[in-house]
């Protein structure tokens, strides 16, 4: 996976609050392991993957729904940014 940034971050937490909480820990681990296969993808064949894009986990997390921006960081956002963080190790 490619180095990750706040953008990164956001998107993917964004990702999260628009499945259903009981979803969200797995969600997490399928994009960053999108983000990964991406990356690798992107190496081997010089392009960007056809679904999971570039390599970075903000491309991966757009690969599905986003939930809205938020201009704050409520518990709901915290726990998610926490699975985020835990699914990326």
């Amino acid at each position: 996976m490619r180095p990750i940034g706040l953008c990164d971050l956001d998107d993917a937490v964004r990702a999260l609050l628009a499945v259903p909480p009981s979803d969200r820990a797995a969600t997490a681990a399928r994009i960053v392991a999108r983000a990964s296969v991406a990356d690798r993808y992107r190496k081997r064949l010089n392009r960007r993957h056809p679904a999971w894009g570039d390599g970075t986990l903000s491309a991966a997390a757009r690969s599905a729904a986003l939930g809205a921006r938020s201009g704050h960081c409520g518990p709901d956002y915290r726990r998610a940014l926490m699975l985020v963080l835990a699914a990326l190790g």
